[in-house]
């Protein structure tokens, strides 16, 4: 399908990675209603591609995403906000099936930050500067930065930063646990498909099944996540991947 504010491509080397970029640059990548459409549609159809191993988020030009278009906030009335129009999209990103990894350069700021909080891993350029400064517009982080954000960088982090509406750069992110790692610029995205070239040379199921493992850990109790590992890595024990990569480990060991 084409798409006007989004680009969807495979990747030449290695085809189970699928790079999603964000194409309005002149206003920073700012996400309004026609993005979010697009990228609805772009996961809804990856989805359906089971050989799809990773997917990674960057944006085009020097900025991830600046945040939401604020022309489009300023105009929104109190229904629109509880139709969660951003969050329903990042929790479609957080839940997709497939890991996904924000490679982020410049701005993650507003609606921008929270699309890389929906993602499993976020890997930062140099030039990265991330943060919720919703309060500075009178309003708060809620495509699901009040809820993400404090389970990855703890709650006295998450505050401060919402607080404040503060603008952090990379290793001050790097720091408090927000991006994973820092790299240069002109590495970034070399270094995010080398990352998830690894993760596809995993067992595909086990990888899935992993995500959302750990995807219940910040939804379910301790007994509720434990019953779900359990019964995932019971469905992975029946799995020929798992026996054909057992076997071969078995066979290099010999």
């Amino acid at each position: 399908m084409a798409y006007s504010l989004i680009s969807v491509e495979r990747d030449k080397d290695v085809p189970r990675i699928v790079l999603v970029t964000l194409k309005r640059p002149a206003v920073k990548n700012a996400i309004n209603k026609a993005m979010v459409a697009e990228l609805h549609s772009a996961f809804d159809g990856l989805r359906e591609d089971t050989e799809i191993g990773c997917v990674i988020i960057t944006g085009e030009g020097s900025d991830f995403a600046a945040g939401a278009d604020i022309g489009e906030l300023r105009e929104r009335k109190a229904l629109e906000s509880l139709a969660a129009i951003n969050s329903a999209l990042f929790a479609k990103i957080e839940n997709f099936p497939a890991p996904v990894i924000a490679a982020i350069r410049g701005y993650a700021l507003g609606g921008g930050c929270e699309l890389t909080l929906a993602c499993d891993i976020r890997i930062g350029g140099e030039s990265a500067q991330m943060g919720q400064p919703e309060v500075n517009l009178g309003i708060i982080p809620a495509a699901g930065g009040t809820q993400r954000l404090p389970r990855i960088v703890g709650l006295g982090r998450a505050k401060e930063l919402v607080l404040t509406g503060w603008t952090i750069d990379a290793r001050e992110a790097h720091r408090i646990g927000l991006l994973n790692r820092v790299v240069p610029d002109a590495d970034l995205v070399a270094e995010v498909k080398k990352l998830a070239g690894t993760i596809c040379k995993k067992g595909p199921l086990a990888i899935r099944m992993a995500k959302q493992a750990l995807n219940q850990s910040a939804r379910v109790g301790l007994d509720a996540g434990l019953a779900f590992e359990s019964t995932a890595q019971a469905l992975l024990f029946e799995s020929e991947d798992k026996m054909k990569r057992m076997t071969d480990f078995l066979d290099r060991k010999k």
